[in-house]
C-alpha cells in the first residue's frame, strides 16, 4: 500500500530542484503529486492552488519572508515544512521547519524523512496499547529530556520549532502517562532508549 503526499519543492536552483523532484517521483511505496516553485513571485499563489501537504523549500530563497508569514499568507496553517540545506549556515535558520534535507543525503533517507513526518501526524488513538508506541521522533525527544536539554536546545538539536518541541512532549506525556523528567528517564532506561552512561548529571 503506497501513501499519498502533496508535495511543494520551491528552489531557485534549477539543478538541485529538477534532481531532487527526480528523486522523489522515483522513491518506492509512495505515491507523490509535486508542484515545482522556482521562484518567490509565484512561491504564495502556488501554494494556495495546490495546497500541498509538504513544502521543502530553500531558506534562502531570494524574497522569501520565513515559514510562520508563509503559512498565513497562503492559508495552509498545518502545512509541514522542511528545509533544503544546500551550504553551510546558521543551523538557527532551520529552527522552524519540522525536518531538514541536505543535499548529500540518499533518497532512502529523503522516503525516511517524509515517511516520518507523515506519521507524526496527531491523530486519534483508539486502541489503548497504541497510546503506550512512541513515534521514532517522539523517542528522540525523550532520549534529549532524559539527557537533561532544554526545549530549546532540544529545537536545535533536530532542526525543529520549539514549539514543535512542545507539542511533542504533551504528546508523550498523554501517552504514557509520565509528567516529569524522573518518569521519562526510567521509561528510557527499561525501553533500552538510553544507557545509565547517557544520563546527564544534576
Amino acid at each position: 500500500m503506497s501513501t499519498n503526499f502533496k508535495i511543494a519543492v520551491a528552489e531557485p536552483s534549477s539543478i538541485i530542484r529538477c534532481g531532487l523532484i527526480t528523486i522523489l517521483k522515483r522513491l518506492p511505496g509512495l505515491h507523490i503529486q509535486l508542484t515545482e516553485i522556482a521562484t518567490a513571485e509565484c512561491l504564495v499563489e502556488s501554494l494556495r492552488m495546490h495546497r500541498p501537504e509538504v513544502l521543502i523549500i530553500n531558506p534562502s530563497l531570494p524574497g522569501y519572508f520565513g515559514i510562520q508569514h508563509l503559512k498565513e499568507e497562503c492559508g495552509c496553517p498545518e502545512m509541514k515544512c522542511i528545509a533544503i540545506a544546500c551550504m553551510a549556515t546558521d543551523h538557527a535558520m532551520f529552527r522552524p521547519y519540522d525536518d531538514l534535507i541536505n543535499i548529500y543525503d540518499s533518497p532512502d533517507e529523503l522516503k525516511h524523512k517524509l515517511e516520518r513526518l507523515n506519521a507524526e501526524e496527531v491523530t486519534p488513538e483508539p486502541e489503548e496499547e497504541e497510546q503506550q508506541t512512541l513515534s521514532a521522533r517522539e523517542k528522540e525527544i525523550v532520549v534529549c529530556v532524559v539527557k537533561g536539554m532544554t526545549n530549546r536546545e532540544i529545537a536545535d538539536r533536530l532542526y525543529l520549532s520549539t514549539h514543535t518541541v512542545i507539542t511533542h512532549r504533551r504528546n508523550i506525556a498523554r501517552k504514557l502517562q509520565v509528567h516529569s523528567a524522573s518518569g521519562l528517564t526510567v521509561y528510557a532506561i527499561v525501553n533500552k532508549l538510553v544507557e545509565l552512561n547517557d544520563i546527564k548529571k544534576t
